[in-house]
């Protein structure tokens, strides 16, 4: 891997070195922190996991072919390469950062309350029209998940789009100092980690961050829509360029048509004065907006108004998140892979897009804080306020929501379990009706998913 020396790793970790001095000099094959992943040459970082010691996998890399591992903990006198250093965790974000400088690419950054992944695939399907991309694994946006992500560029990429995902106040600074953006996108400021932030401002601070370690001449690009958001003024000498619905964005939105489950027709403008009609194809005004943050991005890329559209429209589908499966008698929206207010609402609208009996079938939120009780109910008051037929909670928290729709005059039902809701299932669904399917990563709601493409 470029650069990645152990002579050079074990420098920038500011480690110190027990091995044979013979392959000092010589460059890993691949960085991995999963001890099961290990091939030929490769490095092994022991972190050790809130169960599990990593540093007990060791003898087994080497066994499979390790070149070398990194850990703190003093392995004496060995018969293979090791790496001593006060912090594996800090070491791997120390070997990303030296890894990432390596390449001359272009990176995007991504973060926000919700839509980040979502936002991520929308900004590749767009700048993939004229680059060769670099993005994100699945959700791998923390401080292991991103120097793992970044550990698979190489030097045919052109465009890195990096997600940085937080809960906790100082993780941002470790992640985008490795990141290095070029470019910063904020997608919203919602209710997502109140339990640690305390406020929408304590998060906006926390997301902020990124744009410190954008690299000197870069761009910043923020959801106009937000109230936070839209209040930012200049970072580092750079004016933020805003999307939205105003006109006064200048990535704007008009003529949105829903096309129900299809997704929606809209016009976008750019600063240019150039404009075009396009079809989002996953529904949800969501949607709309990641389309105009793909815009942004994509036009500050140097994409021109085709391409841009070619990507919108080309929007592959993500398992999880908003993902629209038609069975013989069912139509599922599934965008279970995780939930929290702000998402859960722009979900329950999806499904509002519907021809026929909406269902919402809507699990436990979690690290909401002390207000989880409040959030839930509020939560269920919106989906009847939406007009939803029938509101399922499942799980002890989704028994507010159930409470907050059942007072706004909607039917609902209540489950303790998601085994509850299973066997209740024929009881409960009929042909022909459209179902949400959210809940929090915890609930594992991908089983119901499951479940109902067999109803």
């Amino acid at each position: 891997m470029k650069n990645l020396t152990l002579e050079n790793i074990t420098k920038v970790c500011g480690g110190t070195y027990h091995g044979d001095m013979s392959v000092f000099s010589k460059e890993v094959a691949g960085v991995v922190i999963d001890s099961r992943k290990v091939e030929k040459d490769f490095l092994f970082v022991a972190i050790d996991g809130e169960r599990v010691n990593a540093h007990k996998f060791i003898p087994d890399t080497i066994r499979n072919g390790a070149l070398c591992v990194v850990s703190h903990e003093d392995l004496g006198e060995t018969d293979f390469p090791y790496i001593l250093v006060e912090s594996t965790g800090q070491a791997l974000l120390d070997i990303a950062k030296l890894y990432r400088d390596s390449f001359d690419v272009k990176v995007v950054g991504i973060t926000g309350s919700v839509g980040k992944t979502s936002t991520k695939e929308m900004i590749a399907s767009v700048a993939s029209q004229k680059y060769k991309v670099h993005k994100t694994l699945g959700n791998f946006n923390n401080e292991w998940g991103l120097p793992i992500t970044i550990f698979e560029m190489d030097d045919t990429h052109q465009v890195s789009i990096l997600e940085m995902g937080v809960n906790h106040f100082g993780e941002m600074r470790r992640l985008s100092s490795v990141a290095s953006p070029d470019i910063c996108v904020i997608t919203n400021i919602g209710d997502a980690h109140l339990e640690f932030f305390k406020t929408r401002e304590g998060i906006l601070q926390e997301k902020a961050q990124m744009i410190q370690d954008m690299k000197n001449g870069g761009t910043i690009i923020l959801n106009g829509d937000d109230d936070l958001l839209s209040g930012m003024g200049a970072v580092k000498g750079s004016e933020p360029l805003f999307f939205g619905t105003y006109e006064d964005c200048q990535f704007y939105v008009s003529d949105t048509r829903p096309l129900g489950l299809k997704g929606t027709q809209c016009t976008i403008h750019l600063p240019s004065g150039d404009e075009f009609t396009c079809t989002v194809p996953v529904p949800g005004f969501h949607m709309v907006s990641n389309a105009l943050a793909g815009a942004a991005a994509g036009y500050t890329l140097g994409l021109t108004p085709e391409q841009i559209k070619a990507g919108i429209e080309n929007l592959p589908s993500m398992p999880g998140r908003n993902h629209i499966i038609p069975t013989e008698k069912l139509i599922i929206l599934d965008d279970c892979y995780n939930s929290n207010p702000t998402s859960t609402k722009a979900s329950i609208d999806v499904l509002t897009m519907a021809i026929g009996r909406k269902v919402a079938v809507l699990g436990n939120m979690g690290e909401l804080g002390g207000d989880a009780e409040k959030l839930h109910f509020e939560t269920g008051a919106y989906a009847a306020e939406k007009n939803i037929d029938l509101v399922c909670g499942v799980g002890s928290l989704a028994k507010h929501i159930v409470s907050g729709a059942k007072e706004g005059g909607a039917e609902t039902l209540w489950f303790e379990t998601k085994a509850d809701f299973l066997s209740s299932m024929k009881d409960v669904l009929q042909d022909g009706d459209n179902i949400l399917v959210k809940a929090s990563h915890s609930m594992d709601f991908p089983e119901l998913v499951d479940a109902l493409k067999h109803f």
